[in-house]
């Protein structure tokens, strides 16, 4: 393992080590090593990167957040800019 490029093999490697890392006493199988621990990894990385996300389609204006009635945020598309949305989603795909 090289720290230097990334291939998908020293990726895989790095996401094993930094769940053992976080959980010493686990161990699993083959199996169960793809399906919890680096779906557990994907799981952590996607959430920071949806709220990452999240945070710049709501100061664009994009989305709006709302507090639901169980006090967690909702998010959804600012109806009234769904005009100027789709010309920007058209740019995107190009």
């Amino acid at each position: 393992m090289n720290s230097g490029g990334h291939t998908d093999d020293s990726d895989v490697a790095y996401h094993i080590l930094a769940y053992l890392h976080a959980n010493p006493e686990a161990q699993d199988t083959v199996e169960g090593i793809v399906e919890w621990w680096l779906l557990d990894q994907k799981i952590r990385h996607q959430t920071e990167r949806v709220k990452q996300a999240l945070a710049e389609l709501t100061a664009r204006g994009f989305v709006v957040a709302k507090t639901g009635t169980d006090a967690r945020v909702l998010y959804g598309i600012d109806r009234s800019r769904r005009d100027e949305i789709e010309a920007l989603l058209d740019n995107w795909s190009r």
